[in-house]
């Protein structure tokens, strides 16, 4: 059999003996929106509850509206474009874009420019997010698990806020979109870190496709809500990166709804946990860096047997990265054990260590091999991963260790699916 792995922008073929015990886990494919401009308009128009958006917006408004970057696929150049055409009553002098970077780096003008469109990126002002400049940032307070909030300043003074994104299941925020759009997208270094932390991130609830009863989740809402969000912008992808739904309106039940549409058609159930799962981290542009492909792994480590084997395929193209500290908590450590005690020990608190404790998370519990095109043999193992070269070499010599009959799971959308194994 060849499985189609999504890998970077041109995929991966997998070749498996049609004799192994092989479980394919995908998605259902929901086809794209037949028309998705239509969509978006009709969406913004009659939003699933309240006013329509033009409503909501004053001429006189400062208003901001809020994208996701590069290292999402949201179909910026759709939903930008449909939002401002329903502000066309605002002056474009009152409306600012911005992008939500969390503490990702900023992203260049070829990269907005290739986002949004020469059109916004010409006509309108972008401000990109900038957590470690506290001088860009305002206190709000605290959240009630006692985390400070500090949030970009030019947004919390707009009238106005939109928030845009996709929604997926996340590994820790249980879904993507909602009010992640501002906390991590417009947070300051402080917030996300807060919000992070190792307790937060070990809590048994913080977890793919858990919202209520889920801290990170819940706090990421509070956030969101001190900046009284005007109108949310949601939408679904499949693997084609096409619209398959969009849900608008306000944050709680436009959020909701668009969770439970995905839950839907990403929760896969399978009866007993695999010896090897085979996974990615959906292709292009989320397989950017090592760092990103951590969802990869984290999802198929809800469906590995204790002392199996993840092999991820990740093209890897903005490497480690060299930007953030994750690469720096993963050289500074000798072996996963020694990671998660830096990480979890009593006041460590640093970029990126989220991450990090993920990653040897899952390691303690299945040995990880890499397949990409742009980490070296010796990256690879600096981050205490395997490197396998082929991944159909790698298969043989793990059936040569577990048996020739031994599971395999292949996830070819990676945490586009989020298999649990069936109570």
């Amino acid at each position: 059999m060849i499985i189609k792995l999504a890998y970077g922008k041109t995929g991966l073929d997998l070749e498996l003996s049609d004799e192994l015990n092989v479980t394919l886990v995908e998605p259902a494919y929901v086809p794209g929106l037949p028309d998705q401009k239509a969509a978006l308009r009709e969406a913004l128009q009659a939003p699933i509850q309240g006013p329509p958006l033009r409503d909501r917006v004053r001429p006189e408004d400062k208003v901001g509206v809020l994208f996701s970057d590069i290292t999402r696929p949201t179909p910026n150049h759709l939903i930008l474009p449909a939002v401002l055409d329903e502000l066309a009553h605002v002056p474009r002098e009152n409306i600012t874009l911005f992008n939500a970077l969390g503490t990702h780096r900023p992203n260049t003008e070829a990269e907005l420019r290739s986002m949004l469109g020469d059109a916004l990126v010409d006509d309108y002002r972008i401000v990109q997010n900038n957590s470690f400049d506290a001088s860009t940032q305002v206190h709000l307070g605290v959240t009630s698990r006692s985390h400070d909030i500090w949030l970009n300043r030019e947004l919390v003074e707009c009238d106005v806020k939109i928030l845009t994104g996709f929604i997926e299941p996340h590994l820790f925020a249980g879904f993507s979109g909602g009010g992640k759009a501002v906390m991590p997208g417009m947070a300051g270094q402080r917030t996300v870190l807060g919000n992070h932390d190792a307790g937060m991130v070990g809590h048994p609830q913080a977890t793919w496709g858990v919202t209520w009863g889920n801290p990170i989740w819940e706090e990421v809402r509070e956030v969101a809500f001190t900046v009284d969000p005007t109108f949310l912008v949601n939408v679904t992808l499949n693997k084609d990166k096409q619209i398959t739904g969009v849900f608008a309106g306000d944050l709680d039940t436009a959020h909701e709804a668009g969770c439970a549409f995905v839950k839907e058609t990403a929760m896969v159930p399978v009866p007993r946990p695999f010896d090897i799962v085979i996974t990615t981290n959906s292709g292009y542009p989320l397989d950017l860096n090592l760092y990103q492909s951590v969802k990869g792994l984290s999802a198929a480590v809800q469906v590995v047997r204790q002392g199996g084997a993840i092999i991820i395929a990740a093209d890897c193209w903005d490497g480690i990265p060299e930007h953030g500290l994750y690469g720096q908590l993963l050289r500074e450590a000798d072996s996963p054990q020694a990671l998660l005690d830096t990480v979890c020990a009593p006041g460590f608190l640093k970029q990126d260590q989220w991450q990090a404790q993920i990653q040897a998370q899952v390691q303690l519990k299945a040995d990880v091999y890499v397949r990409t095109d742009n980490l070296t043999v010796e990256q690879i193992e600096m981050a205490l991963l395997r490197p396998s070269p082929r991944i159909e070499d790698t298969v043989a010599e793990l059936l040569s260790r577990y048996g020739s009959q031994a599971s395999i799971c292949v996830l070819p959308e990676g945490p586009q699916t989020i298999p649990y194994v069936r109570a």
